[in-house]
């Protein structure tokens, strides 16, 4: 599980690459935000024209796991740019998240169910 240190770490990380190359003229927020969802678009034709256990035979492959490995790792970096674009903690707004969802889907109401929370 990643702590906030190693997700900070990270980050400075990504942006040390991103600086070394001048290219911080090119991430704008805009920028960013549309580059992240290119990236899960990417991510997403894995599975296009798969069911569930085709996309998992798939992804056997060592050669498919890697690739989608990497779609996997181009999302993550652009969501710590954005998140470091806006000064947001992104491990704190996950729990800040996560606490939300807790409440929104109490386990008595929402377990086994695929309901959206104002449906429950």
């Amino acid at each position: 599980m990643a702590t906030q240190d190693s997700c900070q770490a990270l980050t400075e990380e990504i942006v040390a690459f991103r600086d070394e190359r001048n290219w911080s003229q090119f991430h704008t927020l805009k920028n960013l935000l549309v580059s992240l969802n290119l990236e899960t678009s990417e991510l997403l034709e894995f599975a296009q024209w798969k069911d569930d256990q085709s996309l998992n035979e798939h992804l056997k492959s060592e050669k498919n796991l890697e690739a989608f490995a990497d779609e996997c790792g181009d999302i993550l970096i652009y969501l710590l740019l954005i998140c470091s674009e806006c000064d947001i903690d992104l491990v704190d707004a996950a729990h800040i998240k996560l606490g939300k969802n807790r409440q929104k889907y109490p386990v008595e109401k929402s377990f086994g169910s695929s309901k959206k929370y104002t449906e429950l």
